[in-house]
This record gives structure tokens, C-alpha cells and sequence, in this order.
């Protein structure tokens, strides 16, 4: 009896244990909940905040006349190491973090990371108090407010250099895109600066073009020898297109120099424009052709007295199908066709 006693007490003594705890586990993840719920209405008021002009007026008025932190960029690792939700340290890989580099912001008299995003004010803040919101600093994120314009005012304050004088009032500018858009600031390995990455960057505004490159003839872009800024300035230039010569021409002529001539006959299409003839980005066809010989000759020449129809193997004397009437096409004779410079050159056959 006093053993059945004793193994009641002690199964009571448990359920009243588990029911406490089940009491404790209800109210965690009560209270969970309330901050859960707490926390994205404080997000969502963050965000329209953030929306309005007044609050991305207020960021940049409290920057004015906020003051710079004492430790530098020694403050803000102290939250932003590596394995924050903002990690920073691959900026110390750049010459943006290198304390040699002449009037960068770590040089001497700069004020590191503030010299960027603002002064520190009260963002450095160790302690908030209940339900106060870390004070803001100037970001460069797409969509986050500030003006894109603000944005590359900061960076045009050092990079103002030769080759960006033409960004006021180039194609990107005039477009509204910051230059983050493209650049990394706090990557080790900038993505404009590695060729075979450069198409994926400049591809996720110009999809045509980067498209055009899984096409069978094509410049050597897939396999990183060449990258967009070997034929484009991507802060404008003196020639259309954002490219680097003054001329279609002459920015093919870089490289295809054995077609710069000059020549004694010239081939007028050739020397107006390589584009006439040429897909620049891709073409389906030998040689990055916009269309298959002899049609892309005959949108220039006539085929009126000139045998320039597709014949098939019977009109040969040996019944057999020839190369030369498959294939290259007009080229088969009018081989010079970006010019030539033999005395009887004059139809480009020699």
C-alpha cells in the first residue's frame, strides 16, 4: 500500500511538472510572438519611413551636422566583422582601404569609413534605449531613398579623373544609374574588373547583347579574353555607343588591324561602318555576318547582269557538287573584300 502511495505521488508530482513546463513554453513563445509581430510592424514603419522624402531628407541633413566618431573605421568594426549582416574587412584587400593611397579614404587626414557614408554621430551608439532606431548612415544600396545623384556626388569627389569627365550628361548618367550599380566598393575583386565578369554585370541591364554572345560566331567574351570595356567606356566617351574609339572603325581597328588600309581600292562599305557587314555581339553566321552571302552583298549590289543566282550541281560538266558554288559565294572571286591595294584591284578579286 505504501509503495502504490508512494508511485502516486510521484506520477502527480510529475504531470505537475510537465504542466508547469508546458505553462513555461506557452509563455515563450507568447512572448516570441509579441516581439516577432513587434519587431516586423517596427520594420514595415522603417521601410515607409524610409520611402518618404522626409526621411531620406532628414539622413542626409543629420549627416550635415552629425560629428565624426573617434576610433574611425575602428568603431564601426566593432560590429561590422565579418560575421555581421554587413561585413566590411574584404575592403581592407582594395585601394579603397589602403593607407597608402594617395587622398583614398584611409589616407592620412581622411576620415576612413565616414569619409563615405557620413560621420558616425550617434550610429555609434552602444546602447539604444527601448524602441529607439539606430541612427541612420548614408548607404549605397539601389532603391534605398537617396537620391542616386547624392550617391555618385560622393564618389565623383575622388574619382573625378580623365577618363569620367564625360559623366555629366552621358547615357548611364542620364539613366539614373549610381555607381554601385556595377561597382563592388567593399569586394576584394571589383566584378568591372574582371573581364569574364563584366558580361554578367553590364547583361543584367543590356539582356540583347548578352544574349547575342550564346550565338555561334561571336567575340571571345564566354571565355574571359575579352571583357566590355575593351570596345566601351562605360562612363561615356567622344564616339557613339559609349565606345572607346571615336568610330565603329576605329574601334575594331585595334585589334583587326590588317583591315585599317590604307588602300588603293576601297571597298566603301568596309570603310564607312564594320557594322555594316557585322553582327559585333554574335552572329549565327561565319564571321559575325548580319546576313548569309549573296544576300548581304545584294543589299548593296544588284544581281542584274552578274551571276549571282545559287546553281546546283548539274549545271557543271562533271555533274558534281563544287565549293565554289557552296559556301564563301561572292567571295569565291571578290576575295578583298575590305579593299585592296593591287594594281588591278579595282574589283577586289586580287
Amino acid at each position: 500500500m505504501k509503495i502504490l502511495t508512494t508511485n502516486l505521488t510521484v506520477i502527480l508530482g510529475c504531470g505537475i511538472l510537465l504542466s508547469l513546463s508546458s505553462l513555461i513554453v506557452a509563455e515563450e513563445l507568447l512572448i516570441s510572438e509579441n516581439r516577432l509581430a513587434k519587431e516586423l510592424t517596427q520594420d514595415k514603419e522603417l521601410k515607409q519611413r524610409k520611402a518618404s522624402k522626409q526621411y531620406t531628407q532628414s539622413i542626409l541633413e543629420t549627416k550635415l551636422n552629425a560629428d565624426y566618431s573617434r576610433g574611425g573605421a575602428d568603431t564601426c568594426l566593432l560590429c561590422h566583422g565579418e560575421d555581421s549582416a554587413f561585413p566590411v574587412l574584404e575592403l581592407f584587400k582594395t585601394a579603397h582601404g589602403n593607407q597608402g593611397a594617395q587622398k583614398g579614404p584611409f589616407s592620412e587626414n581622411s576620415h576612413q569609413c565616414e569619409t563615405c557614408h557620413g560621420p558616425a554621430g550617434k550610429h555609434a551608439k552602444v546602447r539604444l534605449e527601448k524602441n529607439e532606431l539606430r541612427e541612420p548612415m548614408i548607404t549605397f544600396k539601389n532603391n534605398n531613398g537617396i537620391p542616386v545623384a547624392k550617391k555618385n556626388e560622393i564618389c565623383l569627389s575622388c574619382h573625378q579623373r580623365k577618363e569620367l569627365n564625360h559623366w555629366q550628361g552621358s547615357v548611364h548618367q542620364l539613366a539614373d544609374v549610381s555607381c554601385t550599380s556595377c561597382h563592388q566598393i567593399h569586394s576584394s575583386k571589383d566584378p568591372m574588373r574582371v573581364k569574364n565578369v563584366q558580361v554578367q554585370t553590364c547583361g543584367e541591364c543590356h539582356t540583347v547583347q548578352k544574349l547575342a554572345l550564346n550565338r555561334a560566331s561571336t567575340h571571345p567574351l564566354r571565355e574571359g579574353l575579352m571583357g566590355c570595356s575593351d570596345c566601351h567606356k562605360p562612363h561615356d566617351s567622344d564616339g557613339e555607343k559609349l565606345l572607346v574609339g571615336d568610330t565603329t572603325n576605329e574601334t575594331c581597328f585595334q585589334c583587326h588591324t590588317e583591315k585599317r588600309g590604307p588602300f588603293l581600292w576601297e571597298h566603301e562599305p568596309a570603310s564607312d561602318n564594320c557594322s555594316n557587314c557585322h553582327a559585333p555581339h554574335g552572329s549565327n553566321l561565319q564571321g559575325m555576318l548580319t546576313q548569309r552571302a549573296p544576300h548581304l552583298c545584294q543589299s548593296c549590289h544588284s544581281s542584274q547582269g552578274h551571276p549571282s543566282l545559287t546553281f546546283g550541281s548539274e549545271s557543271l560538266a562533271s555533274g558534281n557538287a563544287s565549293a565554289f558554288l557552296l559556301g564563301r559565294s561572292c567571295v569565291n572571286c571578290h576575295s578583298q573584300v575590305h579593299g585592296s591595294n593591287h594594281p588591278s584591284g579595282s574589283r577586289l578579286q586580287q
